[in-house]
């Protein structure tokens, strides 16, 4: 079983940037709800070097049809050159979750 919603990964530099892109998500319907998770270390090979950058990752729900518009607005807020941005189907889970989901993002 598959839905209609899909959780987003993305990853900034600082909590400020990642509490303005949560805010901004939300208040423009683009996602449900935002959840920003401690720094982490990401390593990753960056033109010819290892680097090692401490992140905030947000995790975002929202449904499959904001998600287009949910990835162009982070990459307009983003201060990466390439920022990643994952999106991932939702297979199942709580429905009455999923509906309050759907209904946010339905603007």
């Amino acid at each position: 079983m598959t839905t209609d919603c899909v959780v987003m990964y993305t990853t900034v530099p600082d909590t400020l940037l990642a509490k303005r892109i949560a805010h901004l998500l939300v208040e423009e319907h683009l996602a449900a709800c935002v959840n920003l998770s401690p720094a982490g270390l990401s390593i990753y090979l960056w033109e010819e070097n290892v680097e090692g950058t401490e992140e905030i990752t947000l995790t975002i729900k929202t449904s499959s049809r904001a998600s287009l518009r949910c990835q162009e607005r982070i990459v307009q807020l983003h201060p990466y050159d390439v920022p990643e941005i994952i999106i991932l189907p939702v297979l199942g889970g709580h429905v009455p979750y999923l509906d309050w989901v759907r209904a946010q993002t339905s603007v």
